[in-house]
């Protein structure tokens, strides 16, 4: 029985692959012997300083082998490790820091400035390059004996997400966790040793531990697509290409812009096998348009908040959607259940709205240094009074079709009460997606005006009489919006998802 995430790296990559590449990236190249080497003198750094196990390592890097090196040191060395965001605003940073109280952040010379400008102790900070080391300086025996005591609901990882109060809040994640879901991800998706995995996510967002573990666990190659390369479409699609890419886990908004400018209608099409999304609603026209150029391709709509291990919901594409015809998010992943709950806190019927929540060890343990944010998310079972048994309350609404399919319909927090109807959002959205003239969207309320507000991205500007017209033949009169702007592009945050908060900071 597996019980850390590390016999991933250990009994897969090390043993079958060592001298193989197993990550790309601008600046060069790693094996995994070397990703061993580097790690473990890492380790050794860290239990210089650290000698109780299970202790949050601050891993301040970009994107890049040397955070993927930090993280596996703060393994070896039987912690856990938090990736944060290099481009954090200070404050925020600070909030953060100060919710983990980390004792030792490894970072390196290029953005230690940045954390002694925030008012970080030196004491505190640990250099990367102090690890990036042909030499072995580290002791085999005690790292081995670190490892032999972590058990698979310690703590593997702690991920940052943002809080209603503004106060940071750190999903902690157990190797358990990320164990269901890598073996089931393994097998659902046919993953082999042949992959050549192409990252977008950024290391301080959950869909990166797909790339990365998948990469340990089945010898695949990772390749670390530079963050720049994404604002130019066609040089993105060129470059994945031409590193040989096999298999994208990407948000749609990527996906959606590479459709709306078809821009693989004009570059020879890079090798790729499965293309798998989460993070937001796919659109089914941008859809349409990847499968047609990828007929043979694996497909699949993955659905999960952070503190349900990055996904608990999958759907592979196995049949045709017409371009207004929404995306299932599909069915639980395995050992996962998924509990869709009305407001009366029982089982939905079939076609009936309710929230989803979830069951099962793929749960987080919890927020970091925050029990009653904790509590609140994570609850007793309603449906069960006989022993104890938490679940997560997403907040996200859903139903079930007649298929056994699970249907996103939004957050609950985007249900509004307008002119006496409750209002899903996200409908609207679905809706204005059929426009052809329309590229990405977003719709929000303003609470104080009572106004219903679309945000549009396209290349002209829309009569806002012409976009109710055509609304009506999808949605009721009392859902049009009444206020309208149009934008050259959607703001993107740091997972390359529609940044909301930006949006309605513009409508208040």
């Amino acid at each position: 029985m597996q019980v850390n995430v590390l016999e991933y790296f250990e009994r897969s990559a090390l043993a079958r692959f060592r001298d193989k590449v197993a990550i790309r990236e601008r600046a060069g190249q790693y094996t995994f012997g070397e990703l061993e080497r580097y790690a473990k003198n890492c380790a050794a750094l860290i239990l210089k300083r650290v000698e109780a196990a299970n202790q949050p390592i601050a891993v301040f890097l970009p994107k890049s082998a040397q955070a993927v090196i930090a993280a596996l040191g703060s393994l070896y060395s039987g912690n856990c490790y938090a990736n944060l965001d290099v481009k954090s605003p200070p404050q925020r940073l600070k909030r953060v820091l100060q919710s983990l109280e980390a004792p030792v952040i490894v970072t390196n010379a290029a953005h230690a400035s940045v954390l002694r400008a925030a008012g970080i102790e030196e004491k505190q900070l640990m250099l990367i390059e102090r690890s990036i080391s042909d030499k072995a300086d580290y002791d085999d025996r005690l790292l081995q004996k670190r490892i032999e005591l972590i058990i698979d609901t310690d703590p593997a990882y702690i991920l940052f997400t943002s809080g209603s109060t503004g106060v940071p809040k750190g999903v902690i994640i157990p190797h358990r966790g990320i164990i269901d879901y890598i073996d089931w991800a393994k097998k659902c998706y046919d993953i082999s040793d042949r992959e050549v995995i192409g990252n977008q996510a950024p290391f301080f967002f959950d869909n990166s531990t797909l790339d990365i573990y998948l990469c340990f666990a089945c010898g695949a190659s990772l390749v670390l697509i530079p963050e720049d390369v994404f604002a130019y479409l066609l040089k993105l699609v060129e470059f994945i290409r031409e590193m040989a890419v096999t298999t994208i886990f990407w948000v749609p908004p990527v996906l959606t812009s590479i459709a709306n400018f078809k821009i693989l209608d004009a570059v020879r099409l890079p090798p790729l096998k499965k293309i798998l999304f989460a993070g937001e609603v796919m659109p089914t026209r941008t859809l349409n348009y990847w499968r047609r150029w990828y007929p043979k391709a694996l497909f699949s709509n993955l659905y999960g908040p952070t503190e349900i291990t990055v996904d608990c919901t999958y759907y592979v594409v196995e049949r045709d959607f017409t371009d207004d015809e929404p995306l299932p998010i599909g069915f639980p992943c395995r050992n996962t259940d998924i509990l869709i709950l009305n407001e009366q806190h029982q089982p939905a019927a079939i076609d009936e709205p309710g929230e989803l929540c979830v069951r099962g060890s793929s749960l987080a343990l919890g927020y970091w240094n925050n029990p009653e944010k904790t509590a609140q998310a994570f609850v007793q079972n309603p449906l069960n009074s006989r022993y104890p048994e938490r679940i997560y309350r997403t907040g996200d609404l859903v139903y079930r079709n007649h298929r056994g399919e699970i249907m996103f319909l939004g957050r609950k927090d985007f249900q509004i009460k307008h002119l006496g109807y409750r209002i899903e959002l996200g409908e609207i959205e679905h809706a204005a997606l059929q426009f052809e003239e329309i590229r990405n969207c977003c719709v929000l309320y303003n609470q104080n005006k009572k106004e219903i507000v679309l945000f549009y991205e396209s290349g002209k500007e829309l009569p806002p009489a012409f976009i109710r017209e055509r609304l009506l033949s999808h949605v009721p009169k009392y859902m049009l919006p009444s206020v309208f702007h149009r934008l050259d592009a959607m703001p993107l945050n740091g997972s390359g998802k529609i940044d909301r908060q930006t949006l309605l900071a513009a409508v208040k």
